[in-house]
């Protein structure tokens, strides 16, 4: 993934990008080092999301903003049965058909039902000092973005 990140970043002349692999429970950055840190489908595998989140707070500067996107569950219906029949039958059946790897694609519905959203996770962000966090529901909760700073 780092290649091909590497390759995209070459193509588009963007050079002041650098891609590197780390644990993000222990950054090779100083504190205060970022104005803004965004994650992407990316918290839910945190290995300790506290440790995780304290880290990003670390080496976020006072006032920098912390981005997340991640998955969620809707809480409406329709829209939360549909995706409970849509993650745990149809998106593994579709998953084996298409990579021969059902695995993979059960684990993104049980981890994505497992994970704390909404105001669970604005909760965890303000007990990891972050300054208050927001959630804004994207494609009927199916996926959230939320806001805080530092």
């Amino acid at each position: 993934m780092l290649a091909v990140a590497r390759e995209k970043a070459a193509s588009k002349n963007l050079q002041k990008i650098d891609f590197i692999k780390g644990d993000a429970e222990k950054m090779p950055f100083a504190d205060n080092s970022f104005d803004a840190i965004t994650v992407s489908f990316g918290v839910r595998n945190f290995q300790d999301l506290n440790k995780g989140l304290a880290e990003i707070h670390r080496i976020l500067k006072p006032g920098g903003t912390f981005v997340i996107l991640e998955t969620s569950v809707p809480d409406q219906f329709p829209f939360n049965l549909g995706y409970k029949i849509y993650t745990r039958y149809i998106l593994p059946f579709l998953g084996k058909l298409l990579s021969k790897d059902k695995s993979a694609y059960t684990y993104l519905s049980e981890s994505a039902n497992a994970f704390p959203y909404g105001k669970k996770l604005e909760e965890i962000l303000s007990r990891n000092n972050f300054i208050d966090p927001k959630t804004h529901k994207q494609t009927f909760g199916i996926a959230s973005i939320y806001t805080s700073s530092k």
